[in-house]
């Protein structure tokens, strides 16, 4: 081997030992300069891994057989029985159905309602009277479950519910509304809308209030209408956070709100057929049986469910608009 040949072979790796020696500096320099905000970040970090990476192990528990919950890591591997037995079943399909199917509506629901009501406030000439109806919005958002779960029983109780009596004046029967499933996929949407389209309205009132108005301006200077206005600049403006929200919602789309689906319905086992959703399936697996490795299954199932539809219309977005894609 010529002396040139290794001259250039000995500079390379001295300048690769030299960037590495610089990225390593760099990083301790950065952590020593900027110490206070890495020891504010630490609490931060450790919740997040407590939370979101320590419950992770728990996922081979699905592949584990669990005979009771004191021989979690004690029992041996049981393969891919727990999920012949939740896929062998028609839960798998209840649950999945129920859980889709909800969250699409809630999904299509939390797009328009929000924001055509976003766009009502900050069209009222009375800012006084907007804040208000804000204000009147965003109250439900306040109530936990427990509250929202009596109101509802207030409302739809069959003895003294507010609708039955009204019924009732009306001439009408009285109907049974915690033994009649087909009423409840209604029910939990109202509930649903009633509880959370107000933040959903004070996020996009937000960005309608942040859009320019010199745009408004120069498009009433060219004759444009209140409407022609909403539709061509308004709305376009909150394309970009609509996907971000929409994503956000994908990736619980195979997740339900235990208060939701649990709390509210009463756990009436004859509402079972349209109430029941992977969560409370991996809840009643759980608690009420006991059956560790079922439940551990069914969290499984939806997790991967849930990771291959965010990844999927991540990429769509990615394919039409970059810059609104989450990754």
């Amino acid at each position: 081997m010529s002396s040139q040949t290794r001259t250039t072979q000995e500079l390379g790796q001295n300048k690769q030992t030299k960037v590495k020696s610089r990225k390593k500096t760099g990083f301790l320099h950065e952590l020593v300069k900027n110490k206070a905000l890495f020891i504010m970040l630490l609490p931060g970090l450790i919740v997040m891994a407590i939370n979101n990476y320590l419950p992770m192990f728990g996922l081979l528990f699905a592949f584990r057989k669990m005979d009771t919950v004191t021989k979690l890591f004690g029992s041996g591997w049981n393969g891919l029985n727990n999920f012949k037995y939740l896929f062998g079943t028609d839960a798998a399909w209840v649950i999945t159905r129920n859980t889709i199917g909800y969250n699409v509506i809630f999904i299509l629901i939390g797009l328009t309602l929000p924001v055509t009501i976003a766009i009502g406030l900050n069209e009222l000439r009375n800012k006084k009277g907007a804040k208000i109806y804000q204000s009147l919005f965003f109250i439900p958002y306040f109530l936990s479950w427990i509250v929202i779960s009596y109101l509802a029983w207030g409302f739809l109780s069959n003895e003294y519910g507010v609708v039955n009596r009204f019924l009732q004046a009306m001439g009408k029967e009285r109907v049974q509304w915690f033994t009649a499933p087909q009423y409840w996929p209604y029910i939990l949407v109202i509930v649903n809308t009633w509880k959370w389209t107000g933040y959903d309205t004070i996020v996009y009132l937000a960005a309608v209030v942040g859009v320019n108005k010199e745009l408004f301006e120069a498009a009433a200077v060219d004759g444009a209408s209140r409407f022609q206005q909403i539709w061509h600049i308004t709305i376009p403006s909150l394309i970009p956070l609509a996907i971000v929200l929409v994503l956000i919602r994908l990736g619980r789309m195979f997740y339900t709100d235990m208060g939701l689906f649990f709390t509210v319905p009463r756990n009436t086992g004859t509402l079972h057929p349209v109430t029941n959703t992977i969560d409370t399936y991996v809840y009643r697996a759980f608690v009420m049986t006991g059956d560790v490795g079922l439940a551990s299954a069914a969290g499984f199932y939806q997790a991967v469910l849930g990771l291959v539809v965010i990844l999927t219309f991540n990429a769509i977005v990615r394919k039409y608009d970059k810059d609104s894609a989450m990754i």
